[in-house]
């Protein structure tokens, strides 16, 4: 009999275990993401948002199964390729200079300026057609106001990855995310530096291991390594905050050095202030009072840093599958989910995904 009991005892534990397990998962799924854009077939990364505006998203050549470069979404009557269809229509051995080749990433800044950042480098490759560049749009217009080709700064290797502008002063700052570095434009004289290139601070630790989803992330039989990614800037345009993709190590330096053209590589290594570690992510976006938003695409956490440097959880959900890029408009914090770590190449051959690609919004 007390074997009897001590069964229906065991069953008990067992089962409230279970129960347990199942509210911790319902737990993470929180009712505070809002979705507001999907994509069942098309791999996307970045988004631009401004109040009262279409979201833009963007969609990289990273694989065949590739439409559209940029669109805009509104809801009726859906997606539109942006700023049209001819600009959208490059194909292998054209030029790249007037065409979108492999976007990355869109901005708006502060001024309601539209950037498109396109590294031109389908497959995470080598540059085509001349295409490494950013450009300025016209909103009313929907032509290019400017192109800034990178073709003179970077080699056919580069990946430039994301982007802020400052608009008082008038100077963009970029990541390359394979080489390393900073980039740095003037957008008056259209000159521009490339800084940092073999410094400590634009590279991914070697020794750190990125696991996720219980495996370290690899590619070929290595461990898959992301340089100078995330990038950010204080409201004041004062400090650049940037960071490799494959460790937690957090870097700011002031933006009056990066201006300054007259500094050497060795003396620009030395402005570079360690803030310590953090969390790894993908994109960073500022608010406009100081506090840093990224994402923790390791443990599906969106997170936020004060100007004081203190690090707490926003939200841990399941459906923040690598969160990417990010943008604030209308009280919202909006996140662009990438699904990176679930890619083919990064599977043995296997596409691992199970669900669409997604864009949330979450109240500030």
């Amino acid at each position: 009999m007390n074997r009897i009991f001590f069964f229906i005892a065991l069953a008990s534990l067992f089962t409230t275990a279970c129960e347990k397990q199942d509210l911790t998962q319902e737990q993470a799924v929180s009712s505070d993401l809002e979705l507001v854009f999907s994509d069942s077939t098309y791999q996307l990364t970045g988004i631009a948002k401004e109040s009262s505006s279409p979201l833009m998203v963007n969609y990289p050549r990273w694989s065949d199964i590739y439409k559209y470069a940029v669109i805009e979404f509104v809801a009726s009557p859906g997606i539109l390729p942006y700023p049209n269809e001819a600009m959208n229509s490059w194909q292998p051995g054209q030029p790249g200079q007037n065409k979108w080749v492999c976007v990355q990433s869109s901005y708006y800044d502060d001024a309601g300026t539209l950037w498109i950042l396109d590294p031109a480098a389908p497959m995470l490759k080598t540059i085509q057609g001349d295409g490494a560049k950013l450009v300025r749009m016209n909103k009313a217009t929907r032509t290019v106001d400017r192109t800034y080709s990178f073709m003179g700064i970077v080699p056919d290797t580069a990946y430039v990855n994301d982007v802020r502008v400052d608009v008082q002063k008038q100077f963009a700052y970029l990541t390359e995310s394979k080489g390393g570095g900073i980039i740095v434009v003037d957008l008056n004289s259209g000159q521009m530096r490339r800084w940092l290139s073999t410094h400590y601070s634009t590279k991914s630790d070697p020794a750190y291991k990125y696991i996720i989803d219980g495996k370290e992330l690899m590619k070929e039989g290595k461990p898959a390594k992301f340089n100078s990614d995330g990038i950010a800037l204080t409201p004041d345009g004062a400090w650049l905050y940037y960071k490799p993709l494959t460790d937690d190590k957090l870097y700011r330096i002031k933006t009056e050095y990066l201006r300054d053209w007259n500094l050497s590589d060795a003396d620009m290594g030395t402005k570079v202030e360690d803030l310590g570690h953090f969390a790894s992510t993908d994109g960073m976006i500022f608010d406009k009072n100081g506090n840093l938003y990224f994402g923790d695409p390791q443990n599906y956490r969106l997170l936020k840093i004060d100007p004081n440097l203190n690090m707490t959880t926003l939200i841990q959900d399941e459906r923040l599958i690598w969160p990417d890029s990010y943008a604030i408009a209308d009280g919202y914090l909006y996140i662009s989910c990438s699904q990176i770590q679930k890619q083919p190449e990064y599977n043995e051959g296997v596409n691992k995904r199970t669900s669409p690609y997604t864009v949330y919004r979450m109240k500030l």
